[in-house]
Protein backbone atom coordinates (compact mmCIF):
# COMPACT_ATOMS: atom_id res chain seq x y z
CA UNK A 1 0.00 0.00 0.00
CA UNK A 2 1.26 3.49 -0.90
CA UNK A 3 2.35 5.76 1.93
CA UNK A 4 -0.25 8.31 3.00
CA UNK A 5 0.90 11.57 4.55
CA UNK A 6 0.08 15.27 4.81
CA UNK A 7 2.13 18.01 3.20
CA UNK A 8 1.83 21.75 3.67
CA UNK A 9 1.54 23.51 0.32
CA UNK A 10 1.67 27.24 -0.36
CA UNK A 11 -0.75 27.99 -3.17
CA UNK A 12 0.44 30.21 -5.99
CA UNK A 13 -1.98 32.96 -5.04
CA UNK A 14 -2.92 34.45 -2.65
CA UNK A 15 0.00 32.67 -0.98
CA UNK A 16 -1.81 30.91 1.85
CA UNK A 17 -0.64 27.51 3.12
CA UNK A 18 -2.95 24.52 3.40
CA UNK A 19 -2.59 20.82 4.23
CA UNK A 20 -3.01 18.30 1.39
CA UNK A 21 -3.03 14.52 1.30
CA UNK A 22 -0.14 12.97 -0.63
CA UNK A 23 -0.38 9.32 -1.63
CA UNK A 24 2.55 7.46 -3.10
CA UNK A 25 4.41 10.65 -4.05
CA UNK A 26 7.97 11.63 -3.21
CA UNK A 27 7.67 15.31 -2.31
CA UNK A 28 10.28 17.49 -0.69
CA UNK A 29 10.24 21.10 0.45
CA UNK A 30 10.26 23.60 -2.45
CA UNK A 31 8.89 21.03 -4.90
CA UNK A 32 6.25 22.48 -7.22
CA UNK A 33 3.07 20.42 -7.43
CA UNK A 34 -0.49 20.34 -8.70
CA UNK A 35 -3.13 20.02 -5.99
CA UNK A 36 -6.89 19.55 -5.98
CA UNK A 37 -8.57 22.09 -3.69
CA UNK A 38 -12.07 23.43 -3.25
CA UNK A 39 -11.45 25.62 -6.31
CA UNK A 40 -10.25 22.78 -8.55
CA UNK A 41 -6.72 22.18 -9.76
CA UNK A 42 -4.13 24.66 -8.46
CA UNK A 43 -0.39 25.18 -8.68
CA UNK A 44 1.53 25.28 -5.41
CA UNK A 45 4.87 24.75 -3.71
CA UNK A 46 5.55 22.29 -0.89
CA UNK A 47 6.74 24.00 2.29
CA UNK A 48 6.98 20.93 4.51
CA UNK A 49 5.75 17.49 5.44
CA UNK A 50 3.71 17.02 8.61
CA UNK A 51 2.47 13.54 9.54
CA UNK A 52 1.84 10.03 8.24
CA UNK A 53 -1.82 9.01 8.10
CA UNK A 54 -3.79 5.80 8.32
CA UNK A 55 -6.32 4.92 5.61
CA UNK A 56 -9.21 6.00 7.87
CA UNK A 57 -7.56 9.36 8.59
CA UNK A 58 -6.80 9.92 4.90
CA UNK A 59 -10.46 9.53 3.96
CA UNK A 60 -11.28 12.57 6.09
CA UNK A 61 -8.87 14.86 4.21
CA UNK A 62 -10.76 16.81 1.56
CA UNK A 63 -7.83 18.15 -0.49
CA UNK A 64 -5.02 16.19 -2.10
CA UNK A 65 -1.86 16.46 -4.19
CA UNK A 66 -2.53 15.26 -7.74
CA UNK A 67 1.05 15.12 -8.99
CA UNK A 68 4.46 16.65 -8.83
CA UNK A 69 4.61 19.49 -11.36
CA UNK A 70 5.94 18.39 -14.75
CA UNK A 71 7.38 20.41 -17.63
CA UNK A 72 3.94 21.15 -19.09
CA UNK A 73 2.64 22.36 -15.71
CA UNK A 74 5.61 24.72 -15.40
CA UNK A 75 4.96 26.05 -18.92
CA UNK A 76 1.32 26.69 -18.01
CA UNK A 77 2.45 28.51 -14.89
CA UNK A 78 4.75 30.76 -16.91
CA UNK A 79 1.97 31.58 -19.38
CA UNK A 80 -0.38 32.43 -16.53
CA UNK A 81 2.13 34.87 -15.07
CA UNK A 82 2.35 36.66 -18.44
CA UNK A 83 -1.44 36.78 -18.82
CA UNK A 84 -1.86 38.09 -15.29
CA UNK A 85 0.49 41.00 -15.98
CA UNK A 86 -1.59 42.00 -19.01
CA UNK A 87 -4.86 41.56 -17.09
CA UNK A 88 -3.53 43.83 -14.35
CA UNK A 89 -2.90 46.63 -16.85
CA UNK A 90 -6.40 46.30 -18.26
CA UNK A 91 -8.04 46.31 -14.82
CA UNK A 92 -6.04 49.35 -13.67
CA UNK A 93 -7.19 51.23 -16.73
CA UNK A 94 -10.84 50.30 -16.15
CA UNK A 95 -10.63 51.30 -12.47
CA UNK A 96 -9.23 54.67 -13.44
CA UNK A 97 -11.89 55.21 -16.10
CA UNK A 98 -14.68 54.54 -13.62
CA UNK A 99 -12.92 56.44 -10.81
CA UNK A 100 -13.47 53.67 -8.30
CA UNK A 101 -12.01 54.06 -4.75
CA UNK A 102 -10.10 50.77 -4.78
CA UNK A 103 -6.49 49.64 -4.96
CA UNK A 104 -5.72 46.66 -7.18
CA UNK A 105 -3.26 44.37 -5.39
CA UNK A 106 -2.89 41.33 -7.62
CA UNK A 107 -4.45 39.24 -10.38
CA UNK A 108 -4.81 35.47 -10.53
CA UNK A 109 -5.77 33.18 -13.39
CA UNK A 110 -7.05 29.84 -12.13
CA UNK A 111 -4.95 26.91 -13.35
CA UNK A 112 -7.70 25.74 -15.72
CA UNK A 113 -7.82 29.30 -17.15
CA UNK A 114 -11.60 29.52 -16.80
CA UNK A 115 -11.68 32.36 -14.27
CA UNK A 116 -9.73 35.50 -13.42
CA UNK A 117 -9.62 36.76 -9.83
CA UNK A 118 -8.75 40.38 -9.05
CA UNK A 119 -7.63 41.06 -5.48
CA UNK A 120 -8.12 44.58 -4.17
CA UNK A 121 -8.24 46.66 -1.02
CA UNK A 122 -10.52 49.57 -0.20
CA UNK A 123 -11.37 51.59 2.86
CA UNK A 124 -15.01 51.84 1.85
CA UNK A 125 -17.74 49.83 0.19
CA UNK A 126 -17.24 49.66 -3.58
CA UNK A 127 -19.94 49.05 -6.18
CA UNK A 128 -17.90 47.23 -8.80
CA UNK A 129 -20.75 45.66 -10.79
CA UNK A 130 -20.05 47.73 -13.89
CA UNK A 131 -16.35 46.98 -13.58
CA UNK A 132 -17.10 43.25 -13.57
CA UNK A 133 -19.11 43.69 -16.79
CA UNK A 134 -16.23 45.58 -18.40
CA UNK A 135 -13.74 42.88 -17.45
CA UNK A 136 -16.02 40.02 -18.51
CA UNK A 137 -16.45 41.68 -21.91
CA UNK A 138 -12.67 42.10 -22.18
CA UNK A 139 -11.57 38.60 -21.14
CA UNK A 140 -14.60 36.50 -22.16
CA UNK A 141 -14.48 34.36 -19.01
CA UNK A 142 -15.68 34.33 -15.41
CA UNK A 143 -14.58 37.32 -13.36
CA UNK A 144 -14.26 37.54 -9.56
CA UNK A 145 -13.32 40.64 -7.60
CA UNK A 146 -12.18 39.75 -4.09
CA UNK A 147 -11.58 42.32 -1.36
CA UNK A 148 -8.72 41.45 0.99
CA UNK A 149 -7.27 42.94 4.17
CA UNK A 150 -4.02 44.84 4.55
CA UNK A 151 -2.22 41.85 6.07
CA UNK A 152 -3.11 39.69 3.06
CA UNK A 153 -1.95 42.53 0.83
CA UNK A 154 1.47 42.52 2.50
CA UNK A 155 1.66 38.74 2.13
CA UNK A 156 0.91 38.94 -1.61
CA UNK A 157 3.23 41.87 -2.37
CA UNK A 158 6.09 40.93 -0.03
CA UNK A 159 8.85 43.19 1.24
CA UNK A 160 11.60 43.61 3.83
CA UNK A 161 10.77 44.06 7.51
CA UNK A 162 12.50 46.38 9.97
CA UNK A 163 14.73 43.43 10.94
CA UNK A 164 16.21 43.42 7.44
CA UNK A 165 14.70 40.05 6.53
CA UNK A 166 11.82 39.15 4.17
CA UNK A 167 8.39 39.45 5.77
CA UNK A 168 7.38 36.53 7.99
CA UNK A 169 4.03 36.22 6.19
CA UNK A 170 5.77 35.65 2.84
CA UNK A 171 8.25 33.07 4.12
CA UNK A 172 7.24 30.78 7.00
CA UNK A 173 4.10 32.24 8.60
CA UNK A 174 1.16 30.08 7.55
CA UNK A 175 -1.77 31.74 9.29
CA UNK A 176 -2.44 35.15 10.79
CA UNK A 177 -3.16 35.26 14.52
CA UNK A 178 -4.42 38.24 16.52
CA UNK A 179 -1.71 40.55 17.89
CA UNK A 180 -2.69 43.01 20.64
CA UNK A 181 -1.15 46.13 22.13
CA UNK A 182 -1.23 44.28 25.46
CA UNK A 183 1.46 41.95 24.12
CA UNK A 184 3.67 44.91 23.22
CA UNK A 185 3.22 46.38 26.73
CA UNK A 186 4.07 43.02 28.34
CA UNK A 187 7.36 43.00 26.41
CA UNK A 188 8.16 46.61 27.42
CA UNK A 189 8.24 47.72 23.79
CA UNK A 190 8.06 51.41 22.94
CA UNK A 191 4.44 52.07 22.05
CA UNK A 192 5.41 54.05 18.98
CA UNK A 193 3.38 52.99 15.92
CA UNK A 194 6.40 53.37 13.64
CA UNK A 195 8.37 50.99 15.88
CA UNK A 196 5.84 48.21 16.41
CA UNK A 197 3.89 48.26 13.12
CA UNK A 198 4.73 46.19 10.05
CA UNK A 199 4.53 47.18 6.39
CA UNK A 200 0.80 46.43 6.49
CA UNK A 201 0.28 49.12 9.13
CA UNK A 202 -0.86 46.59 11.76
CA UNK A 203 1.05 45.38 14.81
CA UNK A 204 4.01 43.25 13.76
CA UNK A 205 3.30 39.51 13.78
CA UNK A 206 6.68 38.83 15.42
CA UNK A 207 5.40 40.44 18.65
CA UNK A 208 3.38 37.26 19.04
CA UNK A 209 6.35 34.92 18.75
CA UNK A 210 7.88 35.69 22.17
CA UNK A 211 4.68 36.55 24.00
CA UNK A 212 4.29 33.07 25.50
CA UNK A 213 7.75 33.31 27.06
CA UNK A 214 6.90 36.71 28.59
CA UNK A 215 3.62 35.34 29.96
CA UNK A 216 5.41 32.40 31.57
CA UNK A 217 8.07 34.69 33.05
CA UNK A 218 5.36 37.02 34.41
CA UNK A 219 3.51 34.06 35.96
CA UNK A 220 6.75 32.79 37.52
CA UNK A 221 7.50 36.17 39.09
CA UNK A 222 3.95 36.45 40.44
CA UNK A 223 4.16 32.96 41.96
CA UNK A 224 7.53 33.79 43.54
CA UNK A 225 6.16 37.07 44.94
CA UNK A 226 3.12 35.34 46.46
CA UNK A 227 5.30 32.61 47.94
CA UNK A 228 7.59 35.24 49.46
CA UNK A 229 4.64 37.15 50.94
CA UNK A 230 3.22 33.94 52.44
CA UNK A 231 6.62 33.05 53.92
CA UNK A 232 6.80 36.43 55.61
CA UNK A 233 3.28 36.06 56.99
CA UNK A 234 4.15 32.63 58.43
CA UNK A 235 7.31 33.87 60.16
CA UNK A 236 6.90 34.19 63.92
CA UNK A 237 6.50 37.74 65.01
CA UNK A 238 9.00 38.99 67.60
CA UNK A 239 7.57 39.43 71.08
CA UNK A 240 6.83 43.04 72.02
CA UNK A 241 9.43 44.61 74.26
CA UNK A 242 8.41 45.00 77.91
Amino acid sequence: MSELYLVRVRLRKPGRVFSFLAEGLELDSRDDCIVKSDRGLEFGTVVGRTETLTADQARKVGMSVVRKANAEDLNVHERLVEKEAKAREVCLRKIEERELPMKLVDVEYTFNQKKVIFYFTSEERVDFRELVKDLAHEFKMRIELRQIGVRDEARMIGGIGCCGRPLCCTTFLHDFEPVSIKMAKRQNLALNPSKISGLCGRLMCCILFEDKMYQEEHARKCAYRKADEKRREDEPQPAPAE
